[in-house]
């Protein structure tokens, strides 16, 4: 199946940039290996001539201090971690804090004039403190107060990254990588009771640079279809599993646009309102690093909330309507915890 495509993961995403400036990897957050396989990766892509990793998890107020601190003499976990509570205030996991490091460290070893690596952050700081219920346009208007999300992260990244004519992997959550795929939902007055949602942040890099974007989707669950159980299932009906499994499950990228991997069906949620549904509908190619049984929930820190930060970060908890928020410091630590557990729990469902 793969003779003619045995690239190792690293070579895989290096070789995209040979023809996209951009290239989208769509992440199911918060994955150790995930994260570990792109700190790793940083040393790799500035050697092939790409000097940007854009983050979903970063503030754009905040790019001129971490483009210091990057370049600094020395390494201030201190104000990155502020950096990241910036963000999101329940951000604790430390392998995205690693991505700094890593960017760091290889900026005291380049040559003097070398262009140093960037980290650029794409998002900017929600106003969750505004959030009320239910969601209304108002409301939203208030919580994102400088544009809809993946609008505002396209523009960062045209300014950031095509404007000045460089290439960047951006790591994101999936549904923000998407580019040819248009997310289904229920419409009782469309035709087909389908409507689709084709506005994510790569369905407009896309539309606006058809030749310069490419996306990858990392290993991951896919939802079921609604109402059905288990809630989630492997891609591809399990075949991708099987495979690499044959393969001795070593790391490994392959295309899925216009490749054999790609005509393998799928019948999750992502089929929905997609007839003849396969898995280069999707994404261009995909990223496999371990089997579902072997991958693991980052590292939890803790430490990230404490008594100097907790009226914050309760003040502009995430998401308020998605989980109930904390109402104290030990609760909120109890919440991280859980954050990891929940990794654990869903992983362990689609064995």
């Amino acid at each position: 199946m793969l003779a003619a495509d045995r690239r190792s993961a690293e070579a895989y995403i290096l070789d995209q940039f040979a023809d996209a400036d951009l290239v989208l990897l769509g992440e199911d957050h918060a994955i150790r290996q995930t994260l570990a396989f792109v700190r790793d990766l940083v040393p790799q892509l500035h050697r092939a001539g790409v000097h940007n990793l854009v983050v979903e998890f970063g503030a754009e107020e905040d790019q001129h201090e971490l483009d210091r601190l990057l370049t600094s003499p020395g390494y201030d976990a201190d104000a990155l971690k502020r950096l990241m509570f910036r963000y999101n205030s329940a951000w604790s996991w430390v392998e995205y804090r690693d991505l700094y490091e890593a960017a760091w460290r290889l900026n005291r070893s380049l040559p003097a004039g070398a262009p140093p690596f960037r980290i650029v952050n794409m998002s900017y700081v929600y106003r969750w403190h505004e959030f009320a219920a239910p969601r209304t346009p108002d409301v939203l208007q208030r919580v994102f107060w400088r544009g809809t999300v993946d609008g505002f992260r396209a523009r960062v990244i045209e300014d950031q990254v095509l404007r000045r004519g460089e290439k960047a992997l951006v790591l994101t959550g999936t549904p923000h990588a998407f580019t040819r795929y248009a997310m289904p939902r229920v419409e009782d007055n469309n035709e087909g009771f389908c409507g689709f949602d084709a506005n994510w942040l790569g369905n407009r890099l896309l539309r606006r640079h058809p030749d310069r974007v490419v996306s990858v989707l990392v290993h991951q669950p896919f939802p079921n279809l609604p109402g059905r159980q288990p809630a989630l299932v492997q891609p591809a009906q399990g075949a991708i599993e099987r495979i690499m499994a044959e393969l001795g499950n070593a790391p490994r990228g392959f295309d899925l646009k216009n490749a054999a991997m790609g005509a393998l069906p799928d019948r999750s949620y992502y089929a929905m309102c997609h007839p003849d549904f396969t898995m280069a509908d999707l994404f261009d190619g995909y990223l496999f690093l371990a089997p579902f049984r072997e991958l693991e929930p980052a590292t939890v820190d803790p430490g990230f909330v404490d008594a100097s930060n907790i009226a914050e970060a309760l003040r502009n908890y995430p998401d308020p309507d998605w989980k109930s928020p904390p109402r104290d410091l030990a609760g909120f630590r109890a919440h991280l915890a859980g954050m990891a557990e929940e990794i654990r729990n869903r992983y362990r469902s689609v064995e």
